[in-house]
């Protein structure tokens, strides 16, 4: 029986998904479709509805609607056109130029946001039109930005890692956000590598030299913007306070930021920055309710236990399995969002690979890069589309240009996947 139910589970949710059904319901219905089969009764409908509940009754969570509101007064509040000035000063010099700017300045606007959409939808706008104008083949220019926005989801502070949190059984979200740093500065700078031979080779322009002054001025102005990284994260890592209490701190500076200091946002903006967090809210917690009730239905079905136990038998070497763990997830990534991927596949991993000696923060970081790369690919990659509609160009002339930027992020996965240190060194450093 418990075969019958574990198709029932992967047959109606591929179904579903390939007619097009939102992924949330998609789970949610699957998962009641084998609760019927297996559980006989129509209780399985309340079962579904008391474990999306429960699912959803975690303090840590209640950090996600604040870092959405802190993400969308940044995206309003001018503080992308300050970053990028500033990444013009550290990086705008270099073979690269713009590409270099636009890599960077994502990486310090996801530190601050947490959001890859958002780090594409606003820097992106600034750069994107910045490099064609200086002669950047568009595509490229969109390919850049595509993929460098997603290092915010590994940089603290990253919801996505707050609901790897939840599905591990309650890893520290501190530790995790600490881990997260230099596995994203190696994406970057990946990243930046690749950019900057492909600039090279096509004699893009670097960024004109800019005076003394002027780069003091870019400096001071994008100070307010980083300090947020120092309190959130050196609170966090200070004991000041917990990740969720660090959420409502971030948006409470950022409104003080953008509307008072900047004043970019204006009051009667905020009506509008509330709903747009509310509606992005309830997406992202209708997922996480049914990525639950499927997880509590694969663990009542011991699917994790099988395929934990299926993965060992077949090998030994970590190698191998950390390889296998990658390839699914990076198939996983293609066609299903990350949260009710993390929410998933976490419990079926997790128990493989501790049994392999991997630490649970590490394996966390690992997932998370993997499924990163999902969010660039089609048919499902929601900042692939955001890149695309930002430079207003077609997703099979970007794919071309993305290729060699995909095979960064993956050498940076597999450093990071082999070499443990890369992620576990802070943490460790600091007591974790």
């Amino acid at each position: 029986m418990a075969v019958i139910d574990i198709v029932v589970l992967a047959g109606v949710f591929v179904v579903l998904l390939v007619i097009g059904t939102p992924i949330s319901f998609s789970i949610g219905i699957a998962t009641i479709c084998t609760m019927l089969l297996s559980i006989h009764s129509l209780p399985a409908l309340t079962t579904v509805a008391q474990r999306m509940a429960t699912g959803l009754d975690s303090f840590a969570l209640l950090a996600i609607p604040f870092f959405v509101l802190s993400g969308q007064l940044m995206n309003h509040g001018g503080i992308a056109r300050r970053l990028i000035n500033f990444a013009k000063v550290l990086v705008g010099r270099l073979p690269g130029g713009l590409a270099f700017v636009n890599i960077v300045a994502a990486m310090f606007f996801g530190a601050i946001s947490g959001s890859a959409a958002a780090a594409a939808a606003a820097i992106g706008g600034f750069m994107v039109p910045m490099m064609k104008k200086e002669g950047y083949d568009v595509n490229f220019s969109a390919a850049v930005n595509i993929t460098s926005s997603t290092t915010g989801l590994i940089i603290p502070p990253s919801n996505i890692l707050i609901v790897y949190s939840l599905a591990s059984g309650g890893v520290s979200i501190a530790a995790l956000f600490i881990a997260g740093y230099l596995p994203g500065l190696l994406v970057g700078l990946m990243l930046m590598v690749v950019a900057g031979l492909i600039s090279k080779k096509r004699h893009y322009p670097t960024v004109p030299k800019i005076g003394f002054i002027q780069a003091v001025k870019y400096f001071l102005d994008a100070i307010p913007s980083l300090l947020l990284i120092v309190i959130v994260i050196g609170g966090i890592i200070a004991g000041f306070f917990t990740a969720t209490e660090a959420s409502a701190i971030a948006v409470l500076y950022t409104l003080i930021l953008s509307v008072l200091i900047y004043k970019e946002v204006r009051w009667k903006q905020l009506p509008s920055i509330l709903l747009s967090t509310v509606g992005t809210t309830a997406i992202v917690m209708l997922l996480i309710g049914t990525s639950m009730s499927m997880s509590w239905i694969m663990s009542y079905e011991n699917i994790p236990q099988n395929i934990s136990a299926a993965l060992i038998a077949l090998t030994d070497s970590k190698i191998i399995i950390l390889l296998i763990i990658n390839l699914i997830l990076l198939m996983v990534g293609t066609f299903m969002d990350m949260t009710p991927a993390v929410l998933i596949f976490t419990p079926i991993f997790l128990p493989v690979v501790t049994q392999l000696g991997i630490h649970p923060i590490h394996f966390g970081i690992m997932m998370v890069l993997n499924l990163c790369v999902g969010l660039c690919t089609p048919p499902v990659g929601s900042v692939l589309f955001i890149g695309c509609g930002i430079a207003n160009c077609r997703i099979d002339k970007v794919i071309r240009p993305l290729l060699p930027l995909f095979l960064a992020m993956i050498i940076a996965l597999m450093l990071i996947t082999y070499i443990p240190e890369i992620t576990m060194v802070i943490p460790r450093a600091l007591g974790y």
